[in-house]
């Protein structure tokens, strides 16, 4: 079959009633989340894990990834008319789109960030059609040593673009992988790390893990947080770019697009890795670069295509090779093992309506964004105006409700517990939670293809090194590694992080 007419039953499958549904409620949720600041993707997808179990696996993923990409959109609103990013992917539009809303241009703001972000979404998703089948078919010759190399390059990967520094970026990823060695060994069937509770003979449960890093931890920190928020007190006005907006905007959307379509194939990078590099380059080829940070129509229009596309592309070596790029992506995996899924290039052949289905309703969902996004700019401020102290305490109930309806036992909701104790010292100690559940997700694959590639080459570990794809992805590694040793490159880390922040 063809690219096209794969699309084609691809949007059969996503057009159906209760697909259509669960994409317009994970955009509208999205969206919501972006606009409301504390709560983001990761926290709200890790609280809605538990109530996929009841879904179809088609519905449970479009409605998750209308989460992950409608938090991209949201985000932008709080930044232009607020000043403060509700996803940490529209960080960088704060700077010109804020300064655009207090000049009298909010609506000219809103819509460069909504159909830039559109247009981004839109090529991410083709991307994803055209390429995915090609990386599916290349992934089919790994064996077990590839895939291990490769899950390898992806932690250190994670180490190097992950914010913080780099020791406790290295410690979040080993704690990760010793999560992931508690429960019973699949090889021998002995229990590890289970100290005699028979609720860890099973490993850690990953909605708990999941929603206690993210959900209850953010509660913890947002809770005792300040609330005000300065609004833009002008009334929006024209939701059209006028020539010289557009002119500056379209060069920036492309160069956005492409820089975030690459970025987001990159462990640990994603949307808010791509919307600050393309900020910067902007920033840097612009023939008016003291412009930036005024109200620069393509200081909106980059970092929003950017973020997007990033969004979109960091699918492909998660639906592909079963690798996920960032903490969202993590958290998808988890959600396709929740039903029975394995990820990795098989989906497409085994699950074509699953993986077709979900990469069509990533366009159907852009397009529902663009129209929730432009005309309900009043309800987004609405919303903008409810205290944090009424929505911490709906959002816990409803999360201890989904840990329960997990298996209807209160030790999930223990282990969430202590999980979101966990995440708020993280929080406290500026260690960033991500890279524990990319460690945590990988862990237990890494031991598997370990084993498999021990017992294929009857105990020689050079079988690593003899192989030329294995070997291959092992010496960017140990570049990886030079990289992050190297007090130049350390230094040049700080700054950008820095100028992140």
């Amino acid at each position: 079959m063809t690219m096209f007419a794969n699309l084609t039953a691809g949007f059969e499958a996503a057009l159906s009633l209760q697909n259509s549904l669960f994409c317009f409620i994970g955009v509208t949720l999205g969206t919501a989340i972006g606009v409301l600041p504390g709560l983001g993707p990761l926290a709200t997808i890790a609280m809605l894990l538990p109530l996929t179990y009841a879904l179809e696996p088609i519905s449970a993923l479009i409605m998750l990834s209308g989460i992950y990409y409608g938090a991209q959109y949201g985000g932008s609103t709080t930044a232009i008319l607020v000043n403060l990013p509700g996803e940490s992917g529209s960080v960088v539009t704060c700077i010109d789109g804020h300064k655009m809303a207090l000049k009298g241009r909010a609506g000219a703001a809103l819509a460069i960030a909504a159909l830039g972000s559109f247009f981004a979404g839109t090529v991410g998703t083709l991307l994803i059609a055209a390429f995915s089948p090609h990386l599916a078919q290349f992934a089919l010759s790994f064996g077990p040593p590839e895939y291990f190399s490769l899950m390898v390059l992806g932690l250190v990967a994670a180490v190097v673009l992950a914010s913080g520094g780099l020791l406790k970026a290295i410690g979040m990823i080993l704690l990760g992988l010793l999560f992931g060695c508690v429960g019973t060994d699949v090889s021998s069937g002995v229990p590890r790390f289970t100290f005699g509770s028979l609720d860890l003979v099973d490993g850690f449960e990953f909605a708990a893990l999941a929603m206690g890093l993210f959900a209850f931890s953010d509660i913890m920190v947002n809770a005792r947080g300040s609330e005000e928020r300065r609004l833009v007190t002008n009334k929006v006005a024209s939701l059209w770019p006028n020539k010289q907006e557009f002119r500056e905007s379209w060069p920036a959307v492309l160069r956005g697009t492409a820089l975030g379509s690459i970025l987001g194939l990159l462990p640990g990078g994603g949307a808010t890795l791509s919307s600050f590099a393309s900020y910067m380059i902007e920033k840097k080829i612009s023939k008016t670069p003291e412009a930036f940070g005024k109200g620069a129509p393509a200081g909106v229009a980059a970092p929003e295509a950017a973020n997007n596309a990033g969004a979109q592309s960091s699918f492909i070596p998660m639906l592909t090779l079963g690798i996920p790029s960032n903490g969202v992506m993590a958290m998808m995996i988890g959600a396709m093992m929740i039903h029975n899924i394995v990820p990795g290039p098989e989906v497409m052949t085994r699950n074509p309506q699953l993986f077709w289905g979900l990469v069509a309703s990533m366009w159907i969902g852009n397009l529902m964004l663009v129209v929730i996004n432009l005309p309900l700019i009043g309800i987004w401020i609405r919303f903008l105006r409810i205290p944090y102290s009424y929505l911490y305490p709906a959002i816990l109930i409803f999360s201890v409700i989904g840990l329960y309806s997990i298996d209807n036992d209160v030790s999930a909701i223990q282990m969430g517990a202590a999980f979101g104790l966990i995440g708020y010292v993280m929080n406290r100690l500026r260690c960033e939670p991500a890279p524990l559940l990319l460690g945590f997700i990988l862990g237990p694959m890494m031991e598997e293809y370990l084993r498999r590639s021990m017992l294929l080459a009857r105990g020689d570990a050079t079988v690593f090194l003899t192989r030329p794809l294995s070997a291959a992805m092992l010496a960017l590694t140990a570049i990886l590694l030079v990289t992050i040793i190297s007090p130049m490159a350390r230094s040049k880390r700080k700054e950008a992080f820095a100028e992140a922040n």
